[in-house]
């Protein structure tokens, strides 16, 4: 769904808005924005005023009462009635109610109804086909299981909208289920899906309705000739089945509701067998460019490098990024290949991605630590050539006296030195941003002729070899540093074949903060130490492998001065890059870590 078919393109323009701001000034606050944009602008409802958006994931009161303020100053700009808040009017309306039955005994209150859904609607569907399993095992479902199995049971297509102009399937029903807390997910990066307890009473009571109105003697798509005959039957026989529904399933739940367990404490089930990758014949796909939404040249000239990479031949793809700010994936030519293989999306990640730094944003991301933190997830996404492209940029704006322009020369000459010799990363200089659109260009062109099939040899030229391209499994990964193994021992066995898992798959594991194992999160915390950079945190990571572990090291100690040198002495014949740990470095340690007095 695009910006314009929103059918609240007013708010969604204006958290828009906000979005782009926190993108370029990178604070927290692109999270937030691009939760409550990606929710508003996939609804299809039409609010009549913002406070009714709090019903949307990702827009709290905060967010709304913002845009109710935005709303105002739009109705005084243009002279427009300012909607009044339905909250305030139930409010008025209650206590004139409340006003008039005076004296009389207070209603009861009704008791919720338990949730039932429509026949052959999509939750309807979800739960018969996720039925199928043993209720007792521990099994689950993969999206592209659960979709197969349970379209016989529905009208609408889980893949395709009934309508082309609107965005829904019959999939985003899944929402309902796992809100309700009839259907919960494990697994990551690869969601499975099972039922809850409540979700199987559900399930049961669907059957029996199916059992007592005969239809189990008929294909669930099959419809009967008086039914089809007659609409206003098959509706008193749709409302009918649908109150028994109720009846069967009120029982089960409030049997239930007293002992549900508590679904947060089950463990993701990791398959343990053999990595097995799946070749792809170089004729299913085609090398994609992708750009990171936050690469623009200027606020107001969003679509320049989009626009001038067109221009050469290359149409990008501008999404988000959990990682880099340009990538390149293999895009089939068949949506839906991925699907036999049980994964989803259409694309693959090829192992080539740039981190496009100016010169100014360089200086700017060492000295705030984004530097290293970058270059820690660019690491753990497990690409194999990575490419720090550094664009020319005047810095003698900063401080104008010579001294401060040696420093500031110094601190990148030393950065980039790093950067090759430690990290072991390709660093590719240019001349301007329209040096830098030329460089993605020819990378494109490269990687298209690199990944194609290989040209039979002439008379003149031998046989040009071309790179293979093969697909790990998600249901074979894990998030933790197995990944990263798994693909170094591979790529030494074949240097030749790229290795890639599907660019969702990707974008999970290269989350700043989806499924942070402790491992992550302790040398996250350690980095907040200045002078702590990712691979001296590795390095202390490897020693004390646990926030607790390192602790307790510390608490072991009785004198402070052994605790100002323990990690510099423990250490003393680890090299980082072609430095050790200082001393001094090592007491700002003890300082956060060991309860030293600063």
């Amino acid at each position: 769904m695009s910006d314009d078919t929103c059918a609240n393109p007013l708010l969604l323009g204006w958290i828009k808005e906000w979005l782009d701001q926190a993108r370029e000034r990178n604070t927290k606050g692109v999270t937030v924005y691009k939760k409550a944009y990606e929710s508003m602008k996939a609804c299809p409802l039409t609010f009549q005023h913002p406070s009714e958006a709090q019903q949307l994931n990702g827009l709290g009161p905060k967010l709304c009462e913002r845009l109710t303020n935005k709303l105002k100053e739009y109705c005084n700009e243009h002279g427009l009635p300012m909607p009044e808040d339905p909250r305030t009017a139930k409010a008025d309306k209650r206590k004139s109610t409340d006003g008039d039955a005076e004296g009389q005994p207070a209603k009861k209150a009704r008791k919720p109804k338990p949730y039932a859904p429509a026949l052959r609607s999509g939750p309807y569907a979800l739960i018969l086909a996720l039925s199928s399993l043993d209720e007792n095992s521990n099994q689950s479902m993969t999206k592209a299981e659960l979709i197969e199995k349970a379209q016989p049971y529905c009208d609408s297509s889980f893949t395709v909208p009934s309508d082309p102009t609107k965005f829904f399937t019959a999939w985003n029903s899944m929402k309902i289920l796992l809100t309700k807390e009839l259907v919960y997910t494990r697994g990551h990066p690869l969601k499975k899906y099972s039922l809850t307890e409540e979700g199987w009473e559900v399930a049961k009571a669907i059957k029996k309705t199916i059992q007592k109105s005969n239809q189990n003697t008929l294909p669930l798509d099959v419809q009967s000739d008086v039914t089809a005959d007659n609409p206003r039957t098959a509706q008193r026989e749709d409302l009918a089945s649908q109150r028994d529904f109720e009846r069967q399933i009120r029982p089960g739940l409030q049997a239930h509701s007293s002992q549900r367990d508590s679904l947060d404490s089950l463990e993701n089930t990791l398959d343990d067998s053999t990595i097995t990758p799946i070749p792809i014949s170089p004729d299913n796909f085609t090398v994609q460019l992708i750009l990171d939404t936050r690469e623009v040249r200027t606020s107001k000239d969003r679509d320049y490098i989009s626009n001038e990479l067109i221009r050469k031949g290359i149409t990008p793809e501008v999404r988000a990024l959990e990682v880099g700010d340009t990538m390149w994936v293999a895009k089939f030519h068949d949506p839906t290949f991925l699907r036999k293989y049980g994964e989803e999306g259409d694309e693959i990640m090829l192992d080539w991605i740039v981190e496009r730094k100016r010169l100014d944003d360089l200086i700017g991301s060492i000295k705030d630590g984004r530097f290293h933190e970058q270059k820690f997830r660019l690491r753990r996404s497990g690409i194999k050539n990575v490419i720090y492209l550094i664009e020319e940029f005047a810095v003698t704006h900063h401080e104008s006296n010579a001294a401060a322009a040696q420093k500031y020369h110094d601190m990148v000459a030393s950065a980039i030195a790093q950067t090759q010799v430690v990290n072991g990363y390709f660093v590719k200089r240019t001349k301007n941003l329209d040096d830098t659109i030329r460089y993605l260009a020819r990378m494109t062109f490269l990687l298209r002729n690199m990944y194609s099939a290989p040209s039979p040899p002439s008379s003149h030229t031998s046989a040009r070899p071309s790179h293979t391209l093969a697909l790990l499994p998600t249901r074979h990964l894990s998030l933790s540093s197995s990944h990263i193994s798994a693909l170094n021992t591979l790529r030494a066995q074949n240097p030749h074949v790229t290795y890639g898992v599907t660019f969702p798959t990707f974008c999970a594991i290269a989350s700043k903060s989806d499924a942070l194992t402790l491992r992550d999160i302790f040398l996250k915390m350690l980095m907040c130490t200045k002078g702590v950079s990712g691979d001296k945190a590795l390095e202390i990571q490897r020693v004390w492998p646990t926030p607790q572990a390192f602790i307790r090291a510390f608490e072991e100690l009785t004198d402070p001065k052994q605790k100002e040198n323990m990690v510099a002495d423990r250490m003393a014949h680890v090299m980082v890059g072609r430095k050790k740990i200082a001393k001094v470095l090592s007491r700002k340690i003890a300082e956060v870590w060991g309860g030293l007095p600063g």
